[in-house]
């Protein structure tokens, strides 16, 4: 009974291995028609990506090259079924692989065809738009071949050799069309603690009297310094007008770091802000009332005697304006419509005395340098 299930199993293990056995399959010239690619190097390319699939026996290129020359075969337009079939049956190949990539306006199209030899048809076939991207020719082999095969492709990739309106990187986004990621921001700034407290307080004590939510707008310059893949990472320039919409000019400048998903648009940032606003010495008196410095000395009750309370700088509308800086974070999402990117933003900035919330938007479009 051992001895049947051992044969048994050296049989089936001999059909496993006979069916193993990889069919022939040769490649000459893929024709290419308006691309910065001649046929001979573009048969190259893809031989390449079907040996990477080990499905079958590639005849090397030097091969194709001892055989053709062996035969005297012409092969310069041999790229049709009645052709590939001739040469196939004269070198012994069990298929053969043809196709074109070609320039269709703003688009590249790759078309392949596998011809079995033995029974003179087309075994299969496959078609696939790209953009114009000549740079990227060799990804768009790669992704044509492992989809016409039934192998998996890395969906970010495809969208960007696909998606004339995916968020831009190096793939997709070439120099002569480049993304403006600058473009205007408007939103509100709003205020917690005693910041709050401070701009809600009258004028007549140094506070503003104003609402502790404010517009504000500006201008968001990029630099982007890495655009690779699925992230690109850059520096962001933005300078701000706080509080027109209450009567004050509350000038700003940041300066973030940020990150940027290609996949999705979201990003995060972070980075120091510093603006301009009024600021005043003075002291907290026994009541805890905020004075002016001079409050003390102008009190004739006080000749030669000196103030008892800490001096110090603070907030106030009365006084001078000055740099104050802060650190920010800001977290965010771009939305396309087409070549409008509506990018959307949050933002905090803590404090000893207080929090700066809020939320802008903006608009940018991708235009041509």
């Amino acid at each position: 009974m051992k001895a049947t299930i051992t044969i048994a199993l050296v049989i089936l293990s001999f059909i496993a291995q006979a069916q193993k056995v990889k069919q022939s399959l040769t490649v000459l010239n893929i024709d290419s028609k308006g691309v910065n690619m001649d046929p001979a190097t573009m048969g190259n390319m893809v031989r390449m990506e079907l040996e990477k699939l080990d499905s079958f026996d590639v005849m090397d290129r030097y091969d194709v090259t001892y055989m053709v020359e062996k035969n005297k075969l012409s092969i310069g337009n041999c790229y049709g079924k009645i052709c590939l079939v001739e040469i196939g049956n004269i070198i012994t190949s069990d298929k053969m692989f043809t196709g074109t990539v070609e320039q269709f306006g703003k688009s590249i199209v790759v078309t392949f065809r596998i011809i079995d030899v033995k029974k003179n048809t087309i075994e299969k076939s496959y078609v696939k738009e790209y953009l114009n991207l000549p740079e990227e020719l060799q990804a768009m082999i790669k992704v044509s071949i492992n989809e016409m095969f039934g192998k998996p492709n890395e969906q970010n990739i495809v969208d960007k050799l696909t998606k004339q309106f995916e968020f831009d990187n190096t793939t997709n986004n070439p120099d002569v069309d480049r993304l403006r990621l600058d473009g205007p921001r408007m939103g509100f700034v709003s205020y917690t603690g005693k910041l709050q407290s401070r701009i809600m307080e009258t004028k007549n004590s140094g506070g503003f009297d104003a609402f502790p939510a404010m517009f504000q707008f500006g201008y968001q310059f990029e630099k982007q310094y890495l655009n690779e893949g699925k992230v690109q990472a850059l520096f962001e320039f933005l300078p701000m007008i706080t509080g027109l919409d209450q009567g004050y000019f509350i000038p700003s400048m940041t300066i973030m770091h940020g990150v940027r998903s290609n996949v999705n648009g979201w990003e995060f940032a972070f980075g120091p802000t510093i603006n301009l606003v009024p600021k005043s010495k003075g002291y907290y008196d026994a009541s805890n009332n905020w004075q002016l410095q001079s409050t003390w000395t102008n009190d004739t009750t006080n000749i030669n005697k000196p103030n008892p309370f800490p001096i110090i700088e603070r907030m106030d509308s009365r006084g001078e304006y000055k740099l104050s800086s802060s650190f920010v974070f800001a977290f965010g999402r771009t939305i396309k419509s087409g070549r409008l990117n509506i990018p959307l933003n949050i933002f905090f900035s803590p404090g000893r005395e207080g929090w700066r919330m809020g939320a802008s938007f903006g608009f940018n479009s991708k235009i041509k340098k």
